[in-house]
């Protein structure tokens, strides 16, 4: 038995050998942040090797109902097709939403139920969602503590075991007082004084880690504030220019809770949506960095009245400031430097600040054309 042992291990190492000569390529030692060991490449490939270029991706977003995850899934469906694309959250979902679509219960904070997710459902990209914004985790900060980095361990820990491409947002909350604010380039000083902007910081960090310690597919943006027509304001601090619409329409007038001259960079959903495809799909060779400034336009309070003044003449704002949402605000970006994700991968939006208007406005309903004739 001995010598059939020896015989087999002598074997085991000729063909191991022949084949690190022949392939070329050396090991990094690496142990997995999951539950089982493994090695990566030196010179392996970031691109996601999970499904082939020919293939379509199979597609699961976390905290699918918050503001950006039900148009994201209606929109990549569209694309790649609807069973192909899960959207889930810890929240019942309406009937139009739960039958639009797959649907299932995930919860970031239960790291088996995660897993079994990605693997029954053969997850490649991953779209992260799951957070508690700016405003509403300084109510709670314990909470957003857990839901912001704990949570975003365990997508980190599930994505690299399973290879999928992973995408995480970021925000102009990433940054604070001390970052230059007009314009905020992409790389500079980043000391946020919120628990949400801190959390995204260490997102930003933690994927661009795992990209180049574990080869973890990490894409990030760097949302402005995202104005939707067809959600509730979910908590931010941006989310007046959202209210204000269903105000102007509803009641012909809005009580903004930040000072009229506050100006913050903003961009209209579809443009987010297609920027967030856009960057996923890009070449991993054409990505100068895992996190990119992604921006559009930028007003204040008061541009913003003066816009919507132009289709409802009726339309009064008045201004209730909120201390806590107004020192948030003044520790953010004026304006983006987006010009990287523009020369690296193409970005460019189509939606400026009489278009958003417009665009809004029509969604709740109100006749613009014959507002600007009258």
């Amino acid at each position: 038995m001995p010598v059939v042992i020896r015989t087999l291990r002598q074997t085991v190492c000729h063909v191991l050998q022949s084949t690190a000569c022949h392939c070329r390529k050396a090991a990094l030692p690496g142990l997995f942040p999951g539950p089982s060991p493994w090695q990566l490449p030196a010179d392996a490939s970031f691109h996601s090797a999970s499904f082939s270029e020919t293939d379509q991706p199979r597609v699961l977003i976390t905290g699918g109902l918050g503001q950006l995850g039900v148009g994201l899934a209606n929109f990549l469906r569209k694309r790649f097709g609807k069973d192909n694309v899960i959207l889930s959250d810890i929240r019942k979902p309406s009937d139009h939403i739960f039958h639009s679509g797959p649907f299932i219960y995930s919860d970031i904070l239960d790291y088996k139920n995660l897993r079994e997710t990605v693997v029954n459902h053969r997850i490649t990209w991953l779209f992260h969602y799951s957070a508690l914004l700016s405003a509403v985790g300084e109510a709670n900060v314990s909470l957003a503590r857990a839901v912001n980095i704990t949570g975003l361990h365990n997508i980190l820990d599930v994505a690299t075991e399973h290879n999928l491409r992973l995408f995480v947002p970021s925000t102009i909350g990433a940054f604070g007082p001390t970052s230059p604010r007009n314009p905020t380039p992409d790389l500079c000083t980043q000391r946020p004084r919120t628990i949400y902007g801190v959390s995204k910081v260490h997102a930003e960090l933690m994927g661009e880690y795992y990209y180049y310690r574990y080869g973890l597919d990490f894409r990030c943006l760097r949302y402005p504030g995202i104005i939707s027509a067809d959600s509730q304001p979910g908590g931010g601090t941006t989310d007046y220019a959202v209210q204000i619409f269903h105000d102007a329409v509803k009641n012909g007038k809005f009580e903004c809770n930040l000072k009229a001259s506050t100006r913050l960079p903003m961009m209209y959903i579809d443009d987010c949506i297609r920027a967030t495809l856009e960057v996923m799909e890009a070449p991993a060779e054409s990505l100068s960095m895992r996190t990119y400034n992604v921006n559009a336009m930028s007003f204040s309070p008061e541009e913003l009245a003066q816009e919507v003044l132009k289709h409802v003449p009726e339309f009064q704002i008045t201004y209730n400031v909120d201390s806590v949402r107004q020192a948030i605000a003044d520790s953010w970006p004026m304006n983006f430097d987006d010009s990287n994700a523009r020369k690296d991968w193409g970005w460019k939006h189509d939606f400026d600040l009489p278009e958003l208007v417009t665009t809004m406005l029509n969604f709740h309903g109100f006749d613009t054309r014959v507002a600007q004739a009258n």
